[in-house]
């Protein structure tokens, strides 16, 4: 539908299909040939790999809970595909996204919105994008209020993907069990140590892997009140675990941050956070600290976990993020 909209709107289109894992590109194609526009396949299997597959193994041997996704749209999609681009000419590159991009007076350059749809808004996973390249990307989706319309104009296009399923949340993994892709794509078959309550061994795991910070169900413990996973330590193979109190923080800090409206942050800022896709936004105050930005919260809040990305936001716009540490 978003090549539908630019030709309508009088752009040259190019169909750019990134194959990742050997996958079935016909309906890309069947898109193209029924809009009569040219198609272009990009083998980008090996860079899959490297770059999100790999990614997403290293960071859970390290006890970080990864985003794939971001990576993938900072390596990939307007990484390798805008290298692509620049390299033929084109003057574009326009993707399905949820979200917006608009010159700003205020920040005086292209600044990355929330889209109208606040629902469906995608800006959470694409902080990481290079704010040189924004002028370059087009998000014909941005307007529209609903999945429901976008499908509906597929369908009145004789679009053979009108009825195609929403995308899975990591299309490496279909099935989502992603406990099992990790045992049969490396070493982290299920590897027993203790799991440790007020310094007290009160159980056993069968793999750190398998935990993310704030997790409840699944613990096999039985405590007169809830434990939740509150931390690791990889060195010893222990569970950290608490109760529910213990998993609210006031302040945690971002590595490898991107800055999209603005290019340094020399003072002290007032932003509402997201630490999750699904996340409310909070209200923090941000800074940098010594090489990483320090987010002071408002008030305490639970389930900030280690390799998720914290997004800032001033109003609708996305003023960057980085990966919680």
């Amino acid at each position: 539908v978003s090549a539908l909209l630019l030709k309508k709107e009088g752009y040259e289109v190019i169909g750019a299909t990134m194959n990742l894992m050997d996958t079935d590109t016909k309906d890309s194609k069947e898109v193209c040939d029924k809009l009569n526009i040219e198609y272009i396949e990009l083998d980008c299997k090996d860079l899959f790999k490297k770059c999100v597959i790999n990614y997403f193994i290293d960071e859970y041997k390290s006890t970080h809970t990864p985003n794939p996704c971001i990576e993938c749209n900072k390596k990939l999609k307007f990484g390798y595909m805008y290298k692509y681009a620049k390299e033929n000419n084109i003057d574009y590159i326009a993707t399905g996204h949820y979200a917006k991009v608009e010159y700003s007076d205020v920040y005086k350059r292209y600044v990355l919105k929330k889209a109208d749809n606040k629902e469906k808004d995608q800006s959470y996973f694409l902080y990481v994008i290079d704010k040189e390249i924004l002028p370059k990307l087009l998000f014909p989706l941005a307007k529209f209020n609903s999945k429901d319309e976008i499908r509906q104009i597929a369908k009145e296009n004789n679009l053979s993907t009108s009825s195609k399923s929403d995308s899975q949340d990591i299309c490496f993994i279909p099935d989502g069990n992603y406990k099992r892709f990790l045992e049969d794509n490396s070493n982290m078959n299920n590897n027993v140590g203790n799991v440790i309550f007020k310094g007290q061994i009160i159980g056993t795991h069968t793999g750190l892997y398998k935990y993310t910070i704030g997790q409840r169900k699944g613990l096999g413990i039985s405590h007169e009140n809830p434990l939740y996973v509150i931390g690791f330590n990889k060195e010893k193979n222990e569970l950290i675990v608490g109760e529910e109190k213990d998993l609210y923080v006031n302040s945690f800090e971002v590595i490898n941050y991107n800055l999209l409206a603005i290019d340094n942050l020399d003072k002290e800022l007032k932003v509402n956070v997201r630490t999750r896709y699904r996340s409310i936004e909070y209200p923090a105050t941000i800074s940098m600290n010594n090489n990483n930005i320090l987010v002071k919260l408002d008030k305490p809040i639970k389930g900030v976990t280690s390799g998720q990305s914290a997004v800032f936001y001033i109003d609708d716009v996305v003023l960057g993020g980085g990966k919680i540490i």
